[in-house]
């Protein structure tokens, strides 16, 4: 194997995110806790109505009469959600979102008033970090690989400093468990004079 001591191999593993227009983005981490905010001018009769917009209207919490009403509420979100209710009446409609899942994904609505005249938009992103990247030298190169992404991640190796190394990589990148990403990337290291 041709020695690498002297070659700094930088490898970068990105995420690209696309995104809507006009709502309030909200970042959230796969698997922790997530508050989408939505506040209101407090009324005697506040009704409220969170919906999942991105595979139709899903129904995620309800309060009214005092009190949260789940009975409507998609299977996928029960026991995940709630809201601030000693805050209410000072117009905090914002939902706190528990155990967050990629298909959390999307744009919601929060409706505050009797008609869900009133309402604003927050559009979540799902994100899991690469949290933990394995470097292994073969014979010819390396490997680099990481599991547990989202969004799908990209991988670009490099040097530093910049060099006349040619860097011949392959890359393969694999849904996995609960729609998260792994990554896998070969790389073969020639210092040019083969040609």
């Amino acid at each position: 194997m041709k020695d690498l001591s002297w070659v700094l191999i930088w490898v970068v593993l990105t995420s690209v995110w696309t995104s809507s227009t006009g709502d309030v983005e909200v970042f959230c981490v796969f698997h922790q806790s997530c508050i989408l905010p939505c506040s209101f001018h407090g009324a005697p009769e506040t009704v409220i109505h969170w919906t999942h917009l991105a595979a139709g209207e899903s129904a995620v919490h309800s309060y009214y009469d005092g009190e949260d009403q789940l009975g409507h509420q998609d299977q996928n979100f029960r026991g995940r959600t709630s809201l601030f209710q000693d805050q209410i009446s000072r117009g905090n409609a914002s939902l706190l979102l528990r155990g967050v899942q990629v298909q959390d994904g999307g744009r919601y609505r929060c409706s505050f008033s009797i008609t869900d005249a009133d309402m604003s938009f927050v559009n979540v992103m799902v994100e899991a970090p690469v949290s933990k990247v394995n470097i292994t030298e073969v014979d010819d190169g390396l490997i680099c690989s990481s599991e547990g992404i989202y969004p799908e991640p990209e991988l670009t190796w490099s040097t530093v400093p910049p060099s006349n190394i040619i860097l011949k990589s392959t890359t393969m990148v694999r849904l996995a468990e609960q729609q998260l990403y792994s990554i896998s990337s070969s790389l073969t290291v020639s210092d040019g004079s083969d040609q």
